[in-house]
């Protein structure tokens, strides 16, 4: 098996857009009432993932992109975590884990002090990793599909 490593990218390349469409079947595979059209491509946040005030990053293995996860601007001091997927060959390794570390790491580099994150009911391995890396559940801040939202101190 050859290494994964984790580096930023442009969130509307094609390595980007990839990944974010198979995340985006996933969604609506496994969230009742979920279609292509709450989730379009060219993703219409993608402009808000770019430094200074966001990142993408995709983990690549032999050049394939295996997984991803973005970052955005909430206010000055908290940003929200997105987009976080891994591609099912890489699933059971600590990719996704690894992903969000490092996210974290550009959060801290880019001067926030919290996160944010949302997701779904039906994304349970989503929601036990965010358990695990000490998030802790806090007030809704987003719509549907939402179900869960999560806070973290940085």
């Amino acid at each position: 098996m050859s290494p994964i490593l984790i580096r930023p990218a442009d969130p509307n390349s094609s390595a980007a857009i990839a990944c974010l469409a198979a995340y985006f079947r996933l969604l609506c595979d496994k969230i009742d009432g979920m279609t292509a059209a709450h989730v379009p491509l060219p993703d219409p946040q993608a402009a808000s993932y770019r430094p200074p005030q966001g990142q993408f990053l995709i983990s690549w293995q032999a050049e394939v992109p295996v997984g991803c996860v973005s970052l955005h601007r909430l206010d000055a001091d908290v940003a929200e975590v997105k987009r976080l997927w891994v591609a099912p060959p890489a699933r059971g390794h600590g990719l996704a884990r690894r992903l969000m570390l490092a996210i974290e790491d550009e959060a801290r580099a880019l001067g926030y002090q919290r996160l944010k994150l949302d997701t779904h009911a039906a994304l349970i391995e989503a929601i036990a990793l965010y358990r695990a890396t000490g998030w802790h559940a806090t007030a809704p801040y987003s719509a549907y599909p939402a179900t869960h939202w999560f806070a973290k101190a940085l």
